[in-house]
């Protein structure tokens, strides 16, 4: 057991060195030293007592938390790139309101009016609003902060640590890929049924796919599509940001008329419709405004929220923004608004203007108006749909290859990824790389197969921005560059209460805060498994279950409360989210009940997603990560000596490294041909 424990541990510590240590440079020094290193403490461990086991195994376990736990420095005020910064406020906001007013619009709110909400979809887009409203207020902190490519994957670097990083930077990955992936194939479908489904029969009969998780047919529209645009994106962000502008010009054009078209036709007896006049094998419910009642509204919430993903692509763009600073967290707010009016009146239009029940739910706005006998709006529609999927499909890609670049950049993904092409100014590779794995998702799934898939990836990730902006605002930036503290329990118990009404934050109270959220996301989860099923046993038959939720929200209120007491830091920010810690709190609620919504296949596709990624982070970027071998020095490696917490802040060469130098260098891009 000693032995298995003793090789367990060498291998551990293989791990934790960083590749320039392990790797030939030529004359095999290096090597050299790591295997000598090793074998020498193996040997000795061999004779050792297991008390000095313990402890050799207690470093070991540090190092690799804190390998786990190293943050990115954020000293670099991102105001140099090698990216182009062409990017404006009104590009930043077209790029938000393309993205996201897409699917959403002329799919999304058909099918959840008939198969979740009925009527009350304008609820659950409201609700799905709130969410993402909420969380874009914590994108727009982090913009503020750290402007710099990569979206939450940099807030949380900079903000909680290495690993959480890699974890939400596989996700977006994620994200992206499905969100592309999902708006070819829903223009596809959109296309395919104004042609009377002509294109996807053929296909069918020409090369039938019999899998159960796979298309029913190899959609080649949608692969063709995805790489043009990937091409499109790779020639150069100017380009492909004015013809967005363009094409998210004539989507708004098309909701106007839309809107003015479908309210010549709107009903309010149709939010109205009694059980009796449902007619006979129609998916209607009981009627009135909320047919399938508040599971139906809050299921609808669900899928209500993909329609609103597409707006945190505007936080990737740190290092091709104008004045980021100011017109980052700008433009979210502005996209946002749009967003949300559009959504409301469209499904408004939509729910009065035809019964819930007789919703199309591919292309619910040409079946409304040939119903009507309005051929020439549909055709108007149908084109506008085709117009705003594309805008959609572009803002779905846009930050895909940008969220690769960053997290090569930092060593933690394959480095050839974060190669720019000097001409363009674009990450080529990285761009063509993910269209293709985007496109062939696309050929391969169904719409609604993509749409599970992604939204887990997006909560996650949205969960913890607002976890990172906890965690940033209760601590100072001198608290991040230091480690190492010891209390007692009454200064412990003391400072749960603020006592001593300090005004600066200190590693006790931020500790409290950290341990206070992650107590609180627990206890969420808790009241989540009661809430999601609420319509089945929360009743007056099941007090027990009653309590236990009361006991759950009287806990996370005491841990709010906990949280408010303790001091922030007033560090100055051209954007700051209000009523801090209650909205950050109340974002991680509405992501986390969210993502309850989900179904078990969903909880499994992302399993396999993440044990994916997290091969690679062990097997590859754990060992090149930039951070790495800023905080290990071979001179550490040879002698065995260690920073207290495993760490320290020297190069390989033993020398004292600025951390500007160091931040500068993980987003150095090598433009050897």
């Amino acid at each position: 057991m000693l032995m298995l424990l003793l090789l367990l541990l060498q291998r551990l510590e293989f791990l934790l060195m960083p590749a320039a240590a392990t790797s030939d440079h030529g004359d095999g020094d290096d090597r050299t030293v790591y295997e000598e290193h090793s074998f020498t403490k193996t040997t000795n461990m061999f004779s050792a007592s297991p008390s000095d086991v313990i402890m050799r195994m207690e470093s070991s376990i540090r190092r690799f938390w804190g390998a786990l736990t190293r943050k990115k420095q954020n000293e670099d005020d991102g105001s140099e790139s090698q990216l182009a910064r062409v990017l404006t406020l009104l590009d930043l906001t077209g790029l938000g309101v393309g993205s996201t007013l897409g699917l959403g619009v002329y799919v999304l709110a058909g099918s959840v009016a008939r198969e979740q909400a009925g009527p009350a979809v304008v609820v659950s887009f409201l609700v799905a609003a709130v969410a993402s409203a909420i969380a874009a207020l914590c994108y727009a902190e982090f913009a503020a902060r750290v402007p710099k490519a990569g979206s939450a994957y940099v807030y949380s670097y900079v903000s909680i640590g290495e690993f959480t990083a890699f974890t939400i930077g596989w996700n977006l990955i994620l994200e992206y890929v499905i969100g592309t992936s999902s708006v070819a194939r829903g223009m596809s479908g959109y296309i395919d049924s104004l042609v009377d489904n002509k294109i996807s029969n053929a296909m069918r009969d020409a090369m039938p796919i019999d899998v159960d998780f796979l298309s029913e047919y190899p959609d080649f529209f949608s692969f063709i599509v995805v790489l043009i645009l990937a091409g499109l994106l790779a020639y150069g962000v100017k380009e492909s940001t004015l013809m967005n502008n363009i094409f998210t010009g004539v989507n708004l054009i098309v909701i106007g008329v839309v809107l003015v078209a479908g309210g010549m036709n709107c009903d309010p007896d149709n939010w109205s419709i009694k059980p009796e006049d449902i007619p006979a094998g129609a998916n209607g419910g009981v009627g009135g405004f909320a047919p399938f009642g508040f599971a139906g509204i809050m299921a609808g919430a669900a899928k209500c929220f993909y329609g609103f993903v597409g707006f945190d692509c505007i936080a990737t763009t740190g290092e091709e923004a104008q004045n980021p600073e100011r017109n980052i967290p700008l433009a979210i707010v502005i996209s946002l608004i749009i967003i949300f009016l559009a959504y409301f009146g469209i499904s408004t239009v939509l729910t009065m203007a035809l019964p819930y029940y007789l919703q199309d739910p591919e292309a619910p706005f040409p079946h409304l108006f040939e119903t009507l006998g309005w051929t020439a709006i549909k055709w108007i529609v149908s084109i506008g749909a085709i117009f705003a999927l594309c805008t959609s499909l572009l803002g779905a890609m846009f930050p895909l290859p940008r969220v690769l670049y960053a997290m090569s950049s930092d060593g933690i993904i394959y480095k050839k990824l974060q190669t720019v092409n000097p001409k363009t100014q674009t990450p080529v590779l990285a761009t063509m790389l993910s269209g293709l794995l985007a496109a062939i998702m696309a050929a391969l799934f169904n719409l609604q197969q993509l749409i599970d898939m992604m939204s887990i990836g997006t909560l996650l990730a949205y969960t913890i921005v607002a976890v990172s902006v906890l965690v940033l605002r209760y601590q100072s930036e001198e608290l991040m560059t230091t480690t190492g503290f010891s209390v007692t329990v009454p200064e412990v118990l003391r400072q749960i209460v603020n006592g001593s009404r300090i005004k600066e934050p200190t590693h006790l109270s931020s500790a409290i805060v950290k341990i206070s959220v992650c107590v609180f996301a627990v206890f969420v989860c808790g009241a989540c498994g009661i809430l999601v099923p609420a319509e089945d046993y929360i009743n007056g038959d099941y007090p027990g279950v009653i309590a236990g939720l009361a006991i759950l929200v009287a806990f996370m209120v005491a841990l709010f409360v906990v949280i408010s007491l303790q001091p922030t830091d007033n560090v100055k920010l051209t954007f700051k989210v209000p009523l801090v810690p209650l909205l950050p709190l109340i974002s991680v609620f509405f992501n986390l009940y969210l993502m309850f919504q989900l179904d078990s296949g969903t909880w499994i596709r992302f399993s396999v997603w993440i044990v994916i990624g997290y091969f690679i982070y062990f097997t590859y970027g754990i060992r090149h990560s930039i951070e790495g071998e800023r905080l290990l020095t071979k001179s550490e490696l040879a002698n065995g000596k260690s920073a207290p917490n495993g760490i320290d802040n020297t190069g390989y060469d033993g020398e004292e490294k600025p951390a500007s130098t160091i931040q500068r260098a993980s987003y150095t891009i090598a433009n050897e041909s």
